[in-house]
């Protein structure tokens, strides 16, 4: 069985090219968001086997996110994707759970690297 993916960015470029490639790789995009407020909601209905979260986003930010995600599941699977490589950010991501991060712009195998890594 496929795993399931939730994909939360607020453009919706990146959302579908981030589906893209995991949709060519045999991996289900179980729900797709555009803000953290939406993905914490989400979550819940669609319990994903991993959660690729944008930390720049209007209403709840992609740490806000995490946080409440693992409050919620400790256990959720998270990898963080930014366009910045800010050091605090990617810190702060880790240390509130996140499994790994990618930078934007990312290539594909990237992305696939980190997803197999953190699903075993």
């Amino acid at each position: 069985m496929a795993n399931k993916v939730m994909i939360v960015d607020d453009a919706a470029f990146m959302r579908m090219m981030i589906k893209d490639i995991l949709t060519k790789n045999n991996f289900e995009v179980a729900a797709e968001a555009e803000n953290g407020a939406v993905a914490v909601e989400k979550y819940s209905e669609v319990n994903p086997d991993l959660v690729l979260l944008d930390i720049t986003m209007p209403e709840m930010d992609g740490i806000q996110c995490l946080k409440a995600i693992k409050a919620k599941d400790p256990n959720a699977n998270v990898i963080m994707c930014s366009a910045m490589g800010q050091q605090a950010m990617v810190i702060e991501a880790i240390q509130s759970g996140a499994k790994d991060f990618i930078v934007k712009p990312f290539q594909a195998d990237r992305v696939l690297e980190a997803v197999k890594k953190v699903l075993g």
